[in-house]
């Protein structure tokens, strides 16, 4: 979702976040002293840290959390950032869709693929085991719960530990999805707007 009132939630500006939260950020963000630095050639914090601000004790524990799932993963992150996609366009998170694909890319996720998640598991670009991971998304989505076909397909693929981060990462990003959609978290400066981004959905009543 892409919307050009102001956000609900404003991302705390890093000027506005006292010591305690600095030194959380800190802990858990290589760039923290950069984005806190104040100086003009400081690079922009990011608007899902600055919405994090909000509440440190829930940042630190969502940011240590999630760094395992993205920095100690035994998911290849290819598969991984795939997942992430397909949760940002089934749920239209314009923030978390855009981040991801930038991040994607660097993971091998070119142009084609990029186009080819908004058309689901059916699409022919994707190997099996993509299309499993894909439908594996669409069915948490759908049914809240993975089909004995594609869990006994992925479980053909991957160990334990990979079959818990499928699991883990589609749900965590779902939770991400749902709170930058319903704060209306903007883009980051700078953000790719010539991806693919997911349809606008009429707001329900």
């Amino acid at each position: 979702m892409t919307t050009t009132s102001p956000p609900r939630l404003a991302p705390l500006p890093a000027d506005q976040w006292d010591e305690r939260a600095r030194s959380m950020l800190r802990g858990h963000v290589r760039l923290a002293d950069r984005y806190l630095s104040g100086r003009p050639d400081a690079p922009p914090m990011p608007n899902v840290l600055g919405i994090l601000g909000h509440h440190t004790e829930l940042a630190a524990a969502w940011l240590a959390y999630n760094g395992v799932l993205l920095e100690q993963s035994a998911l290849d992150a290819r598969w991984r950032e795939l997942l992430i996609l397909r949760i940002a366009r089934r749920t239209d998170s314009a923030y978390e869709w855009a981040q991801h694909v930038r991040i994607g890319a660097g993971c091998g996720i070119g142009t084609d693929h990029v186009a080819a998640v908004a058309d689901g598991p059916e699409h022919p670009l994707w190997s099996p085991v993509e299309r499993l991971l894909l439908t594996a998304a669409d069915e948490l989505l759908d049914r809240y719960r993975v089909t004995d076909a594609t869990w006994s397909g992925l479980a053909a693929h991957f160990d334990a530990r990979q079959l818990l981060e499928i699991l883990f990462v589609a749900g965590s990003y779902l939770c991400l999805a749902l709170v930058f959609n319903s704060v209306d978290l903007p883009l980051d400066p700078g953000m790719d707007r010539a991806a693919p981004t997911p349809p606008q959905k009429e707001e329900q009543p």
